[in-house]
């Protein structure tokens, strides 16, 4: 017969159980192991000043305006034989091709941009692009027909396959100058916004991107306000992108309806809007073509829009249009 474990062994393996399982809830939940509680100082980002927005002083977007709306559809490439990649269908194995998703999100290039295009063109509404530098080798026809709407181009990697990460500041330079020299030589103009692909950045990235010319980028979603941001030289800027109402959480990772998706995007503007009284706010609708450019999901995009457009004291404009905006009427920031 086998010895029977301890009292103290069996206290030991409860024990050993509760802290796997707690770990394996906090995976679960996104947020990673904890480090052990340390009384040194706080490790921040010191990137920009610490401002409460009760505080600043207020002013007016163009035409008195309160409340400055910008639309940001993405605009990418994957490789083939990559299983990086938002998608529709689980991959676990990260097996390649991942033709499935492969497939779903080169619809929203074939399809679902012009889609987008169409509602935006309806609506008299410019956005702002968030581009992958290899769009403009592989689909030049599409930087052509954006290029027809007028819409800005913002640098947004190579491709979403890859990122920023890891990356040298040699090299992350390197991929930089890439990106935005590449977007120039398509799309006539040099990109002064950057969304990094994924929102990536490095320790580097806005020191980088501020020499190479950029002014302003997405990835810093910290206020309702533009802010500026330190960086060694130049000038930059942290304009809102509005990650709650992004549909790739809202539509691929909570699995909401159009009604739904539709309500939280008006939510969130009714809020801003009534706030923008007191301090002007910026809204920004991050956008995927093959998520939004969906048949079953445009009309919802089309009548938050036109909701919108409603209010008189709505400005609709690209992210470059607001920057400018913001750094006339706070010549000291």
């Amino acid at each position: 017969m086998p010895d029977m474990p301890s009292p103290d062994d069996r206290r030991d393996f409860i024990k050993k159980g509760l802290v796997l399982a707690g770990a394996a809830g906090l995976l679960a939940s996104g947020m990673g192991p904890l480090a052990a509680q340390t009384f040194g100082p706080m490790r921040r980002s010191n990137r920009y000043d610490d401002t409460f927005i009760f505080e600043r002083k207020p002013f007016l977007w163009p035409g008195n305006k309160t409340l400055a709306v910008w639309i940001a559809p993405n605009v990418e490439v994957w490789h083939y034989d990559s299983a990086a990649g938002t998608g529709v269908s689980p991959n676990p194995s990260n097996r390649v091709p991942d033709v499935i998703n492969y497939a779903w999100r080169e619809y929203g290039m074939r399809v679902g941009l012009w889609r987008i295009a169409d509602v935006l063109d309806a609506a008299g509404v410019k956005a702002s692009i968030a581009l992958n530098s290899q769009v403009c080798e592989t689909y030049p026809k599409a930087i052509e027909e954006m290029n027809k709407r007028g819409w800005e181009f913002m640098g947004h990697g190579t491709t979403n396959s890859e990122s920023l990460a890891g990356l040298a500041p040699d090299k992350e330079r390197e991929v930089i100058r890439h990106v935005l020299k590449t977007i120039e030589q398509a799309g006539g103009k040099k990109p002064r916004g950057w969304l990094g692909s994924g929102l990536t950045q490095t320790y580097n990235t806005l020191d980088i991107l501020a020499e190479e010319g950029v002014v302003y980028c997405g990835d810093w979603n910290n206020d309702d306000q533009p802010i500026p941001m330190k960086v060694k030289s130049g000038k930059m800027t942290a304009i809102p992108y509005c990650m709650e109402i992004n549909d790739i959480p809202l539509y691929i990772r909570k699995g909401y309806t159009g009604e739904q998706y539709f309500r939280s995007v008006m939510d969130q503007f009714e809020t801003l809007l009534a706030d923008s009284a007191k301090q002007p706010r910026v809204m920004g609708i991050p956008l995927h073509p093959m998520i939004t450019g969906q048949p079953l999901r445009i009309k919802y995009l089309a009548r938050a829009l036109d909701e919108m457009k409603k209010h008189e004291r709505v400005w609709f404009a690209t992210g470059g249009e607001i920057i400018d905006a913001y750094l006339r009427a706070n010549t000291t920031g």
